[in-house]
């Protein structure tokens, strides 16, 4: 069975065709500056081949013909009818209250995705102009699934998930944590159980998927019972762009002092804080290591707030669960960032955690990264979001 998963944004499409009979990637790539010109598409294919055209791209329908013409491309297509994509899943990223598991798009599915806009406007309308686009170049008898980045996260308790403000914002605006990266945490958390030679129903496990956005879980038995972003991704720690949590009023007194709209506070919380708004030259983590590495205090500062306050939430989900059977790291800084996981597994010393220095170092893909006589393994698993996307889509389309 071949699946094809997508994963559209307003401006991009993402994509990879898997076939599940071995769940091996047969092509990959990603449509880029839909709709605002110069628009092309990347692609590269399970034998090492790669391609890059611009086309004119206006909207995500023109978007999924290019994908169409490179999966049958003479040269380099690794099928030779689109009839052979048996079933399409769309990564969504919220789901809020409606959707606690990967689900069949119907046209209410789609209606209750596009209603949850408002819960996630840079997202959720890029997934449903994605899905509609796609059944345009399939067809509605091509099975599709929706796949959601907090369906995971749904079986947060309520003291987990409520916010102290009054009730009624929770019963009429839905105000409430609702935690992103699920689909991630749940691969992640999966292979971490298998690490551990347990049964995820009888661990206690803590995942962190550091990147750009950044999210640490706490899942007991297999299932979420907290998770540090919230009713959006600004919530949490500190982030490439993004604040995390803080103090409500310093929002109130920046606004006040500055003469700031709303959307300009949300334009600095989110685009010009984290990482960035500290050190004041990156968002990108390899520009800050450079820049403290020659000596630039506020890029040190930087890594100094992040590692203590990703510390900080894991010690804290270790008190919430009760113990920890296992940790583990992933994403762009928390796979590749030994400084970072160095850091941190060193706060987490009074734990009992003990790394590993050279394996930490030297580590590339998966493994372990603290000692045997540590009181709680850490280990490094690459994260595989998309594989997890086309195994939900096998599963419920058959």
């Amino acid at each position: 069975m071949k699946v094809l998963v997508i994963n559209a944004g307003s401006s991009s499409l993402k994509y990879q065709l898997f076939d599940m009979n071995d769940e091996s990637v047969l092509c990959k790539g990603n449509c880029e500056r839909i709709g605002v010109g110069n628009s092309f598409i990347g692609y590269k294919n399970n034998r090492g081949q790669q391609k890059k055209v611009e086309a004119e791209m206006n909207d995500h329908t023109q978007a999924f013909m290019q994908v169409k013409a490179m999966l049958t491309d003479p040269e380099v297509g690794v099928i030779s009818d689109l009839s052979e994509v048996e079933a399409v899943g769309h990564r969504v990223v919220q789901g809020g209250s409606i959707f606690h598991k990967s689900t069949v798009i119907d046209d209410k599915v789609l209606e209750d995705i596009d209603s949850l806009s408002p819960l996630a406007p840079l997202h959720n309308p890029g997934a449903v102009q994605g899905v509609k686009a796609a059944q345009s170049v399939f067809g509605k008898d091509t099975p599709m699934v929706a796949v959601f980045d907090t369906s995971f996260h749904s079986t947060m308790p309520e003291k987990a998930y409520m916010y102290a403000v009054p009730y009624k914002y929770y019963e009429k605006y839905s105000i409430r944590r609702y935690g992103f990266h699920g689909t991630s945490h749940r691969y992640v958390s999966g292979v971490l159980a298998e690490l551990l030679g347990k049964d995820i129903k009888d661990t206690k496990l803590i995942t962190c998927h550091i990147g750009n956005g950044s999210s640490i879980t706490a899942i007991d038995g297999g299932k979420v019972i907290d998770t540090s972003m919230g009713l959006t991704p600004l919530d949490g720690f500190m982030m490439g762009t993004r604040s995390g949590s803080l103090d409500p009023s310093v929002v109130t007194y920046i606004m006040e002092k500055e003469h700031l709209s709303a959307s300009d506070m949300d334009r600095i919380l989110n685009k010009e804080s984290g990482l960035f708004g500290i050190s004041g030259v990156s968002s990108d983590d390899r520009d800050i290591t450079k820049a403290e590495s020659e000596g630039n205090e506020h890029a040190h500062l930087a890594h100094e707030m992040l590692y203590y306050q990703i510390a900080k939430t894991v010690g804290s989900y270790y008190v919430a669960l009760g113990g920890c059977d296992g940790i583990a790291f992933t994403a762009g800084l928390g796979e590749h960032q030994a400084g970072l996981r160095a850091t941190v597994l060193d706060y987490l010393g009074a734990l009992g955690v003990k790394l590993d220095k050279e394996a930490n170092d030297n580590i590339d893909g998966m493994g372990i990264i603290t000692t045997e006589d540590s009181a709680i393994p850490c280990y490094v698993i690459p994260t595989n979001e998309e594989l997890v996307i086309a195994r939900d889509t096998k599963d419920l389309v058959g």
